[in-house]
């Protein structure tokens, strides 16, 4: 029988639940155990698909074409273990299944459908769907926080679940801050009572206790937190602010003993920790050899977490490089206001990621033209490769309304049109082209000496594509067609082979990188943005 992991958190959310589930997971592989993770979200959307950038950040897509909550990228970055829908579910998604049920009308016999046992039931089965026969321990991180009203049916859940699958083998941990008062210069263990007292009265008692802070927490805290809290002082475990990097976390759970209490608690039968790896990684990240500003051009700069994976992307290169990647977040209704020439002077590369709708598009597309131009490292993602066939077809084929039709259906030159498949799509959710596609590289292009093979296989999500009817004049004309999909219909990578690195995808090379290891067009990106901050910059006139 699989092991299983349950992961709360109290007193304000964006504590880090997920990077804890993350580091948790990995330390565990790292002790030769099978693992699975999964994030249960409290919201009603039945996944994070149609939500705006602003209230969830990015949309992180799996291989099967699910789109997920961002958590599920930490996941894959410290883990090998392997990501499916069914590692993501929200209410919406659970009580969508509960009402179809109802309405089949043979599943509940008659009964009066409720949350409690039928929507705590459904809650319990996405939990068992994961501990397969080959799992050890699947991890299940329930988002929001203790006290929220939407959390509530799932927090029941896995209350429920220990008396199902026997209590010892079953493991609470509460996330929580303990905030420091600067006028009382002290720490405050009260708001982690209350959480946890608010746990207790839904019937669950913490096994650990994880406590977000930016001091060191006394021992004589530890002490009251232990005692008031009803948990074992070896399993307050002390979780500071991270100087370096997230990938500190692991290392960080390491020194304060979670590993051997989890293993212990659960009684797993594990090897001994393997994690030298990641210390070597780490005595990079703290001790680069050199530094490479990165600027990237987008629409939703203003929250972080919207291009997470892109940011984390542009980090691991770095690793691979011994170098330190300064991100300027530049939004493109900025270069449309100033110019990109103000904006981004001083830049060593530009990258523009996805989107969608028209604000700031002509920010981007402008971002694109000084790249090319001016012979600065370019990389285009998505959204990021249609602007640069827009501004390439504008600025070099002399087609002066060239556009998308996302953002203009009446232009004459719609060299990103709606994908056919698309075109009878009337419900946005989950309907784009997503998930894993192949794609063929040509064997003289910048694509495949990054990939150093023909045939690959990456995530989309677009609904929009490269237009064929202007095909052959984007190529008579210097922009080559490098990756397609195997049939040679779909356009998947465009490269500037006169340019000293100018590549566009429109699939989400993001979703592929691990810190371990780079994805190959990121790392080769930082290459040419290192090679050019260190060789000296070539300056072209405009065209």
């Amino acid at each position: 029988m699989a092991k299983h992991i349950f992961v709360t958190g109290g007193v304000v959310s964006s504590l880090g639940k997920g990077l804890t589930c993350a580091s948790i997971g990995m330390l565990l592989e790292r002790r030769g155990l099978r693992v699975r993770l999964q994030k249960l979200d409290p919201y009603l959307n039945v996944d994070p698909g149609t939500m705006s950038p602003y209230q969830h950040g990015e949309v992180y897509v799996l291989d099967d074409g699910a789109e997920t909550d961002l958590d599920l990228g930490h996941y894959e970055r410290f883990t090998d273990a392997p990501l499916s829908r069914d590692c993501n579910y929200t209410t919406g998604r659970i009580y969508q299944t509960v009402i179809r049920k109802e309405r089949e009308g043979k599943y509940y016999e008659g009964k009066t459908v409720q949350v409690i046992p039928h929507v705590t039931d459904e809650i319990k089965a996405a939990i068992r769907s994961l501990a397969t026969e080959d799992v050890d321990v699947v991890i299940t991180e329930i988002g929001g926080t203790v006290g929220d009203i939407e959390s509530l049916p799932f927090l029941e859940a896995i209350r429920q679940f220990s008396l199902d699958a026997g209590r010892d083998n079953v493991l609470y941990i509460h996330l929580t801050l303990v905030p420091y008062l600067k006028a009382a210069g002290e720490i405050k263990t009260k708001p982690t009572q209350h959480s946890v007292g608010a746990l207790r009265q839904i019937g669950i008692q913490p096994d650990v206790l994880i406590c977000r802070t930016e001091h060191p927490i006394a021992p004589d805290d530890k002490d009251k937190i232990a005692l008031f809290c009803n948990i074992d002082r070896r399993a307050v475990i002390e979780e500071r602010d991270k100087e370096y990097s997230i990938y500190e976390v692991p290392l960080s759970l390491v020194n304060n003993g979670l590993d051997d209490i989890l293993v212990s608690r659960l009684s797993l039968k594990t090897n001994a920790l393997e994690i030298g790896d990641w210390r070597e990684l780490l005595d990079r990240v703290k001790h680069p050899d050199r530094e490479v500003t990165i600027a990237v051009v987008g629409k939703y700069m203003k929250h972080r977490d919207a291009y997470k994976s892109v940011y984390e992307s542009l980090d691991h290169a770095g690793i691979a490089h011994n170098a330190r990647v300064v991100v300027r977040r530049i939004e493109a209704e900025e270069v449309e206001r100033d110019g990109a020439a103000s904006i981004l002077g001083g830049i060593d590369g530009i990258l523009v990621p996805g989107g969608f709708g028209m604000r700031g598009i002509e920010g981007k597309i402008e971002a694109i033209k000084h790249a090319r131009v001016r012979r600065v490292p370019f990389f285009g993602i998505c959204l990021g490769m249609q602007c640069a066939t827009v501004e390439f077809a504008r600025s070099v084929l002399g087609l002066d309304d060239a556009n998308s039709t996302e953002f203009d259906q009446t232009t004459q030159n719609p060299v990103i049109s709606l994908m056919e498949e698309q075109l009878r799509v009337r419900e946005r959710g989950g309907t784009m082209r997503l998930g894993a596609w192949p794609s063929l590289l040509s064997p003289d292009s910048r694509a495949f000496l990054a990939y150093g093979k023909e045939n690959i296989e990456e995530r989309h999500r677009h609904r929009y594509e490269f237009n064929n009817s202007y095909r052959r004049a984007f190529e008579e004309n210097g922009l080559a067609v490098t990756g397609t999909s195997p049939d040679g219909e779909l356009v998947e990578i465009v490269e500037l082979p006169d340019h000293p690195w100018f590549l566009a995808v429109q699939f989400h090379p993001e979703f592929k990188s691990k810190p371990t290891k780079a994805h190959p067009l990121f790392r080769d990106f930082i290459g040419a943005a290192l090679q050019r901050r260190e060789g000296g910059r070539v300056e072209v006139e405009a065209r």
